[in-house]
């Protein structure tokens, strides 16, 4: 199945940074006892790329992505470790055009109508709106997509229950990427 068509199903990403490697898997299985299959492990953190592996290696029914990646290193780490899409919190042409050049899916971040032009210039179609709700919200959204059709956002930053079927309810939204950070930090029971 394609990553993207896999993505949308799942209509929200859990954004996870993980602290401590040994947290990785049962968090992953918890998750996926709740019907969450996908997650984002974060490169905020060291212990990243060894959960990313762990994961992958234990949960492979889990579609596993790197995310805050600003390096050809971290890409490289990430898709090592069995990442299947790396996410950039913005649009480092350096970092794309590595990616695409190597065939790894890439979501790179965009803010305005530039970062979607690099985006498309890259042969991209599906970005991350971040910071979405910072940045203007679902009506910012809809204004830069109107010349740029094809262009699916993933948008991230401010999105919690209250605010989500707005975004959810738009065609050029992918899915929201993370919601309101119930996943940003993972105390294991």
């Amino acid at each position: 199945m394609d990553i993207f068509r896999e993505i949308e199903e799942a209509k929200i990403v859990p954004v996870v940074v993980i602290e401590d490697a040994k947290d990785a898997v049962p968090l992953a299985k918890a998750m996926m006892k709740g019907g969450i299959n996908i997650a984002e492990i974060t490169f905020r953190t060291s212990a990243a790329k060894e959960a990313i592996e762990s994961i992958c290696q234990n949960c492979p029914d889990m579609l596993v992505g790197a995310g805050t990646v600003l390096t050809i290193g971290q890409v490289d780490e990430a898709v090592n470790a069995g990442a299947r899409f790396i996410v950039t919190p913005g649009s480092n042409p350096k970092v794309i055009k590595y990616c695409v050049d190597n065939n790894i899916t890439i979501i790179p971040g965009c803010a305005n109508p530039s970062n979607v032009e690099l985006a498309l210039e890259n042969g991209l179609s599906v970005v991350k709106f971040f910071p979405a709700e910072q940045a203007g919200g679902i009506n910012y959204i809809k204004a830069i997509s109107a010349p740029y059709g094809n262009v699916r956002f993933m948008p991230t930053g401010g999105i919690s229950p209250k605010n989500i079927e707005n975004y959810l309810k738009e065609k050029c939204i992918i899915l929201v990427y993370k919601l309101g950070g119930c996943f940003d930090r993972f105390i294991p029971s």
